[in-house]
């Protein structure tokens, strides 16, 4: 196959954007394949149908509920990261407005837990983070007297840091925590004080379309939507039992290899930090230590941050934006802002399983050059 452009052979493609979503594992295709012959039937039925599929959805509720850490009555299939995110969020809310209607958010959470405390209504604030991304405890803390919500994310999507969500629950006087946990469920164990979190399946190799919502037993929690006569009623619309059970083995087999995957990941990831460190006029952002072991963001001076996806891709490397959730509108990171980053001309690397050491030398062998090149192209 040539580049009829170039008139050179293409090279393969690398994809280094896990993040973003990772391709589905092998575990997740054999399953799939297999429950889509048993997993047609309603849940609710008593027909024999309607048996296995019941069956196969509260096997998938079992195995995620070990993988992730709770129990199995705390875990909610939706429709995406997103629903569950939304979900999580706006059934806290919802339980709580008596006590009132603010919800407290640090100022780097994903675009989904923005979109869902403003359509909740004016009552939201931003907390500042550090150079680092990580929020300002005390502040948020002092900001979170009387709220309804507080929004701590996991660990950050766009540059890894992990965030301090059990410090902030052990500290919070009643009020209860939502944590968004979709970039780091099944790469990382969760932290733990949250009373709802939400993670979504194709970021660890399941299928997409299918979200996870947790919600901790006694944790008071009202849907935020019009209720359904569903297998459970934190759910709505007709359970997607195959990719379900998918994105249950995927979890399964996720965090059997975690250990050893991770630790390949932080020692490649490392490597690329030190190398993007030594081009000029270059930004690494995110805590060095205390973060996702495969997710690292950069940023250029003099570079836009789309030409350089670009030039990549023409390369053979499939990277990000380092505003994955809002590069389609070209509007600035929220995050590189909150955290006084350069905005512009970031690039997001995130590893999968799959990613060798030789993906990592083949990158950082044209990575400077495309850099060049770019700047070049602008008269430096």
């Amino acid at each position: 196959m040539t580049n009829a452009a170039q008139g050179s052979p293409t090279p393969p493609p690398c994809y280094l954007d896990s993040a973003s979503s990772e391709p589905l594992h092998p575990a997740a295709r054999d399953t799939l394949l297999a429950a889509l012959e048993q997993g047609y039937g309603d849940p609710r039925r008593l027909h024999r149908p309607g048996r296995n599929a019941r069956l196969l959805l509260d096997n998938a509720r079992a195995v995620v509920a070990e993988g992730l850490g709770v129990r199995p009555d705390e875990v909610t299939f939706t429709s995406s990261g997103t629903d569950a995110v939304h979900r999580g969020l706006l059934g806290l809310h919802r339980a709580r407005a008596r006590v009132g209607r603010r919800i407290v958010h640090t100022a780097v959470e994903h675009s989904a837990v923005l979109h869902a405390a403003a359509w909740a209504g004016d009552e939201h604030e931003a907390v500042a983070v550090d150079a680092q991304g990580r929020v300002l405890v005390a502040e948020l803390l002092s900001r979170a007297e009387g709220a309804a919500v507080v929004a701590v994310q996991a660990a950050n999507h766009e540059v890894g840091t992990t965030q301090p969500v059990t410090e902030v629950a052990d500290r919070l006087d009643g009020v209860p925590l939502f944590m968004d946990a979709c970039a780091a469920a099944g790469r990382t164990p969760l932290p733990h004080g949250w009373s709802a979190a939400a993670a979504s399946a194709h970021k660890w190799g399941g299928p997409a379309g299918v979200g996870v919502l947790l919600v901790r037993k006694g944790v008071r929690w009202s849907s935020p939507f019009p209720r359904d006569d569903r297998v459970d009623d934190r759910s709505s619309g007709f359970e997607n039992v195959p990719a379900a059970l998918a994105a249950a083995a995927s979890l399964q087999a996720v965090v059997e290899e975690r250990e050893a995957v991770n630790a390949r990941h932080a020692a490649l990831v490392d490597r690329v930090r030190a190398a993007v460190a030594r081009i000029p006029d270059t930004d690494v952002v995110g805590d060095p230590v205390d973060r996702l072991p495969h997710l690292v963001t950069f940023s250029f001076l003099y570079v836009d941050g789309e030409a350089l996806v670009h030039a990549l891709d023409r390369r053979g490397f499939g990277i990000a934006s380092g505003s994955a959730c809002t590069a389609s509108t070209l509007e600035p990171s929220h995050v590189l802002s909150a955290m006084g980053a350069l905005t512009h001309g970031n690039v997001r690397l995130s590893l999968g399983r799959d990613t060798t050491e030789a993906d990592i030398d083949a990158f950082l062998e044209v990575l400077p050059g495309a850099v060049a090149d770019i700047r070049a192209d602008v008269g430096l």
